[in-house]
């Protein structure tokens, strides 16, 4: 397999698990009524709408990279820290027939553009919103980790247990590589289909955090404190920092 159909194989990959995680939230949005919309979702200070508001507006900036990595014209996922916060503000008070319509029309974009992708642009660096260049193969991924992360934050009865296994075990994966320097402690993770470690020295005894791959997912990206874990040989599972 070349190295482009091996990205191709990749990106169709992702492809699926963004469909599946946007099916899932629309079938969880669906029945909401204005109230619903506007109650509190599990992030501090967010209601659902703001929540959905920001898988809208996210889908658009992902967008936003696909055009950069096609045509060569840097164009970023938002103008500015400010006006992405504005537009989260803006939209999260709308009624939930609206909201469910602006992330419904704005995935649907990104799907349709990200089928339209020439192969070879795959292989174009583009910049995330955190300043990080990134082939653009890694732009459905991102989009991976925002639906069915925020899936649980909306609080409808879908946590991290609703993640598939091979997307959880990716999350694990992915957000341990983030951790690696930031730990002064190492700490080995170990589950079903998920096996990373990240932190301290190889020389230092490990922490070691078994659980589900959705379990880790969890603890790793700060939605839970480690319920499901366990540790050993220190019994407590360790303070991580904020993700992202």
């Amino acid at each position: 397999m070349s190295a482009e159909q091996a990205t191709g194989s990749r990106v169709a990959m992702f492809l699926d698990w963004m469909d599946a995680g946007q099916g899932r939230l629309e079938e969880m949005l669906a029945p909401l009524d204005d109230a619903a919309i506007a109650g509190p979702s599990r992030l501090p200070g967010w209601s659902r709408g703001h929540v959905v508001t920001h898988l809208a507006r996210n889908a658009d900036a992902l967008v936003n990279l696909l055009t950069w990595a096609r045509t060569g014209t840097p164009t970023p996922m938002y103008p500015s820290t400010e006006a992405r916060t504005a537009g989260i503000e803006d939209g999260s008070g709308r009624s939930a027939a609206a909201q469910r319509d602006d992330l419904a029309t704005a995935a649907r974009r990104l799907m349709e553009t990200a089928r339209a992708m020439p192969p070879a642009a795959w292989e174009a660096a583009v910049q995330s919103a955190q300043g990080r260049e990134i082939p653009a193969a890694q732009i459905p991924w991102l989009r991976v980790r925002e639906v069915w992360i925020h899936l649980a934050d909306l609080d409808l009865g879908a946590g991290f247990e609703a993640m598939p296994d091979a997307v959880a075990i990716a999350l694990v994966d992915d957000v341990a590589r983030w951790m690696s320097g930031r730990v002064t402690r190492r700490i080995e993770l170990a589950g079903p289909g998920a096996t990373a470690a990240f932190g301290g020295r190889p020389e230092q005894p490990p922490v070691r955090v078994h659980g589900s791959a959705q379990a880790l997912a969890a603890w790793l990206t700060g939605r839970s404190g480690g319920g499901g874990l366990t540790a050993e040989p220190a019994g407590e599972v360790p303070e991580l920092p904020a993700w992202l």
